[in-house]
């Protein structure tokens, strides 16, 4: 099956030369890339956080296989919804679902379903793809739609899908898809978010989800971010870096009701 991009032409310009002129920027830095174990990029319009997103991708060299993880804003579809296979297009071409691995974890994880109708018209994943083409033209993707999981699940899937990627013999990058806080002035937007960010920095997947509710944070992908922690950690991971942080006001000028942007790197 083919997924026609949902949001192209709104969060990002469908116009496939400006796209990658304007993703190339965004991915320009003077550091080396180095191999990393998850990243947190966020999914908002590329004017408001598409640096962001592109200065943390910048910083790891992408595999050829990417497990992206991300919110269902819609509530279309079931609750761990998997693309199963495919391909996705995006105004730069098509990009293959890893359909082996796919299978693979649908085989092996109870709570995953084959459900491509969850991802038909969500832009948290769609926005990410053509930063990963651009980065590797042979990229294949994996695509989870999570909608609002306990953490008992979420640590049950975290279980699962490690013990999968474990057993392979190539690397699989994890991307959380998420923004931060929505709509509240830039002050308590920077604070609210440290505290998620806090434990997300000490790969700490279960704090990071009960500082999120304890503090009603309005962190989108806070179960992405969490599954990833989790996932990254079991498979090794020692550090997380805190590529940059902003918010919308920072492009828009109003400071009265922002929302918040982070670019991590897990290694």
């Amino acid at each position: 099956m083919l997924r026609q991009p949902a949001v192209a032409g709104q969060f990002y310009t469908d116009n496939p030369t400006e796209l990658r002129q304007q993703v190339e920027a965004m991915l320009a830095t003077t550091i080396e890339p180095q191999p990393a174990c998850g990243v947190m990029m966020p999914h908002a319009g590329y004017v408001y956080s598409g640096a962001i997103a592109g200065e943390a991708l910048a910083r790891v060299t992408v595999p050829d296989t990417v497990l992206l993880l991300g919110p269902n804003h819609h509530g279309v579809g079931a609750p761990c919804a998997l693309f199963p296979q495919g391909q996705w297009q995006t105004p730069l071409g098509t990009v293959d679902i890893d359909d082996v691995l796919a299978q693979q974890l649908l085989d092996e994880v109870p709570l995953l379903v084959a459900d491509s109708a969850a991802h038909r018209y969500e832009h948290s994943l769609e926005v990410e793809v053509p930063f990963l083409q651009v980065k590797n033209p042979q990229v294949k993707i994996v695509p989870l739609m999570l909608g609002t999981l306990s953490l008992p699940t979420l640590q049950s899937l975290a279980a699962g899908i490690s013990t999968v990627l474990g057993r392979l013999e190539r690397k699989v990058l994890v991307v959380a898809s998420s923004d931060m806080t929505h709509y509240e002035p830039a002050t308590v937007v920077k604070a609210k978010d440290q505290l998620a960010l806090d434990p997300l920095l000490n790969l700490d997947g279960v704090a990071l989800y009960q500082q999120v509710k304890k503090h009603q944070i309005s962190m989108c992908g806070v179960c992405a971010a969490t599954l990833m922690v989790m996932i990254t950690k079991a498979l090794g991971a020692k550090y997380a870096e805190l590529v940059r942080y902003g918010h919308s006001g920072e492009v828009s000028g109003d400071n009265d009701a922002v929302v918040g942007y982070a670019g991590v790197v897990i290694r």
